[in-house]
């Protein structure tokens, strides 16, 4: 990593430990700032805050007391899962205090090259193809962000022979100051997590940060099956790459069946190692990005031929009794779960839905899970799924659980269907995270097998 001299005795508040905060809270001391860490949850259930203290770090935990910025800090790094309306945040801004997250530090760190990727849908997936192809071309992509490494963690032993290959949310960029990708995605731009944005326009403004520092020397992919993408390309510094399904552009797209960049073949789509139609976007989203890095078409086509997917993104589990089980928990919104559903055949398909009631209807759904074979409904939104549903013609069944769920699909199933798990909601009205929902879900078929 670069040893910069930027937060030398500086004092440093890390707002918000996970993962994230606590990385950057090591990082910032060994980089020499003088470091606080302020976390909500008491310390005797905190091991975080117990190690960091172990090691000379100062922690206040319990709280947020607005009383601790009177301390003179000179920078706030801030858990991007922190609203800018919390308290602390807002006290920090009114004293001036810079507020950043910590790719922010990442890339001030950073000896390897960055590829930032973000996105509504396909962040994960599109992040690990592109890490996998460059591996097998010796190029060593290494993931990060919000992907569950810690971008400020990998980019401290991170070398010139990497590239770090950034998965990055709405909120992360928010906090970016002098980030700057020579690389940079935005899969797609779709309505969520306006609960946290207030509006779209601030959401797809939060996105668009990833540009910002970004010149013509610099690539810019975009999807150009939206119009807001297209839009948006006239507003960029950066040269932009096009990426589409319905239409030829100078970049990657579909031609009949086949993936193509700038006018040379790659691989078909059915060669593809995972299934859907969001997967074709993904793949094409890896072909632009490893093209202009300079990789060869037989490395691209064998490594996404090869492609397993990613766990809680429609990962194929295991198979029972000639049925088939997928695991697509981070299917968290309509969109994703209408993405899943594409590439299957709804007859052979039993759907376990729901979770977090966030006041939409289900609307957007119905021609989508027209034809399913049966869906298993659970969670705070099941009211409104099964309106859904109803009006859709198809058959339900209630579940208590996602362990109840799963073996009540399969009790359903029968030789040649699918089970899938795509919620199309937030876990968190009976789960901490997508995570352990859909961790649950694999247990379960495990069981079912055992």
């Amino acid at each position: 990593m670069k040893h910069i001299t930027n937060f030398t005795n500086k004092k440093v508040l890390v707002l918000g430990l996970a993962k994230s905060g606590e990385s950057a809270a090591r990082l910032l001391d060994k980089l020499g700032a003088i470091v606080t860490v302020n976390d909500g949850k008491p310390f005797e259930e905190n091991p975080a805050a117990q190690s960091l203290l172990e090691e000379g770090i100062k922690v206040v935990t319990g709280g947020h007391p607005l009383e601790l910025l009177d301390e003179d800090f000179e920078l706030m790094v801030k858990n991007p899962g922190i609203r800018y309306d919390n308290p602390m945040v807002v006290r920090a801004l009114e004293k001036k205090i810079s507020v950043i997250t910590e790719v922010e530090l990442a890339y001030l760190i950073s000896e390897a090259p960055i590829i930032g990727i973000t996105g509504s849908n396909g962040k994960t997936t599109t992040t690990t193809m592109i890490a996998e192809v460059l591996t097998a071309a010796g190029q060593n992509g290494l993931r990060s962000g919000n992907i569950g490494f810690p971008a400020s963690q990998v980019a401290t032993t991170a070398t010139r022979n990497d590239t770090l290959v950034m998965e990055l949310s709405s909120f992360q960029l928010m906090g970016i100051e002098t980030f700057h990708p020579e690389i940079a995605v935005i899969t797609n731009l779709m309505p969520t997590h306006i609960d946290y944005h207030g509006s779209f326009e601030n959401y797809v403004a939060a996105k668009w940060n990833l540009q910002k520092n970004m010149t013509k020397s610099d690539f810019l992919v975009l999807n150009f099956n939206q119009t807001l993408a297209k839009d948006l390309a006239a507003k960029t510094q950066a040269t932009v790459v096009p990426f589409s399904t319905t239409e030829e552009v100078d970049g990657a797209y579909l031609e009949g069946n086949i993936l193509t960049f700038r006018g040379e073949p790659i691989m078909a789509a059915d060669e593809l190692g995972v299934p859907g139609s969001h997967n074709i976007e993904n793949a094409l989203v890896t072909i632009a990005v490893t093209k202009l890095c300079g990789i060869e078409n037989q490395v691209i086509k064998e490594t996404l031929a090869g492609f397993g997917g990613v766990k809680h993104r429609l990962q194929y589990v295991d198979e029972i009794n000639h049925v088939k089980f997928y695991n697509d928990s981070k299917s968290t919104n309509i969109l994703a779960t209408q993405k899943a559903l594409s590439g299957f055949e709804n007859s052979k398909v039993i759907l376990i839905a729901g979770g977090l009631d966030r006041g939409n209807e289900f609307d957007e759904l119905i021609p989508d899970i027209q034809g399913l074979k049966k869906m298993v409904i659970l969670g705070e939104s099941s009211a409104r799924i099964k309106r859904a549903a109803d009006k859709a013609g198809v058959d339900y069944i209630d579940a208590e659980s996602i362990k109840d769920a799963t073996r009540k699909a399969f009790d359903e199933a029968q030789t040649g269907d699918i089970v899938l798990l795509s919620p199309a909601n937030a876990s968190w009205d009976m789960y901490p995270n997508f995570e352990v929902r859909g961790d649950e879900f694999i247990k379960t078929v495990e069981e079912l097998k055992g």
